[in-house]
């Protein structure tokens, strides 16, 4: 499978996951109602099941099991499931379905097309010629676009997260009809203030350095040296010389590819980079010279020493 199938893919993946955390409140797919002090999941309450014994009428032994079957084995059957996922793919579930990445990689297409640079933080503006061959010129007015845009995410996103704490269809009915409560409205606003400043300012900062979640699945990706990762054909390196670092230019974490894995700690195996360098080497037969690695292909990678022997790398998933 050529990485721009994997490209495809991994669109249909996020923009149906995106789909999916928008519509999961309103649906009862799953939501925190405040208002009756449970979760909801697949349209039903999801409770510890501890009402009857608040009330008397159950023992303390049957309460403690309600607590462990309802409450604590579903956490560890969670957590347990995001840390063997990215032990063995990394940050797949950053990469390849979380919302807020998404965001990230529309808001640094907008703001690269605006100024150059997909970060405001940038020092310099990245290459005009795109992997592909095209060239693409800076123009000051697509800012008229990514303001705006920047602020709709971050009032969905605030929206969303009300929805997600209170009855759906309760808060749609008061913002059409501007009678939302002083709560919600203060919700509103300041979640929509913090999700801009992090949109426009933080993006993939935050992604490297704020966010719990993927922090954890890096660290679980770490201690696998066997993991699937993205490997530089070092044999061939040669054949970047009339490169502009296109894989480094794309790379949504601002991550150098070609580096040991522990330089790559947060990548989130988005495979921009893989895509870059196939374009880049579209006349070379050999292909480009980044691939998806795993198990003794991969440690070449962790350790930065060349494979004990000359194999092609696997390509994992191709």
């Amino acid at each position: 499978m050529s990485s721009n199938s994997l490209a495809g893919k991994r669109t249909w993946f996020q923009v149906g996951f995106f789909v999916l955390f928008e519509t999961a409140p309103p649906l009862d797919i799953f939501r925190l109602d405040l208002t009756t002090g449970h979760f909801v999941l697949l349209g039903h309450a999801w409770t510890l099941g501890l009402e009857a014994f608040q009330h008397g009428e159950m023992e303390s032994v049957e309460a403690v099991a309600n607590l462990l079957l309802r409450g604590f084995l579903p956490v560890l059957l969670l957590v347990a499931g995001v840390i063997l996922i990215a032990w063995r793919w990394g940050r797949l579930y950053c990469g390849w379905l979380c919302p807020h990445f998404s965001v990230v990689e529309t808001i640094n297409r907008f703001m690269q097309r605006a100024s150059g640079k997909p970060s405001i933080w940038d020092r310099e503006a990245l290459p005009e010629r795109q992997p592909d061959g095209r060239s693409v010129t800076p123009d000051a007015r697509y800012w008229l676009l990514t303001v705006p845009l920047a602020a709709a995410f971050a009032f969905l996103w605030a929206l969303s997260l009300l929805t997600y704490l209170l009855p759906p269809f309760e808060i749609y009915h008061n913002l059409l009809n501007a009678s939302l409560t002083s709560n919600q409205a203060r919700f509103l606003g300041i979640g929509t203030l913090l999700f801009f400043i992090d949109f426009m300012f933080a993006r993939h900062l935050f992604c490297r350095f704020g966010c719990a979640v993927g922090l954890f699945q890096s660290l679980a990706w770490m201690g696998n040296p066997r993991a699937l990762v993205v490997g530089f054909d070092a044999a061939r390196a040669r054949s970047c010389k009339d490169c502009n670092n296109a894989c480094e230019n794309v790379c949504p974490m601002r991550l150098r590819p070609r580096s040991i894995k522990r330089r790559m700690f947060t990548c989130t195996e988005c495979t921009q980079c893989i895509t870059a360098c196939e374009q880049v080497q579209v006349n070379d037969p050999e292909g480009g010279l980044l691939h998806w690695v795993d198990a003794e292909q991969a440690l070449p990678v962790v350790t930065g020493k060349p494979a004990s022997s000359p194999r092609n790398p696997r390509l994992a998933g191709y």
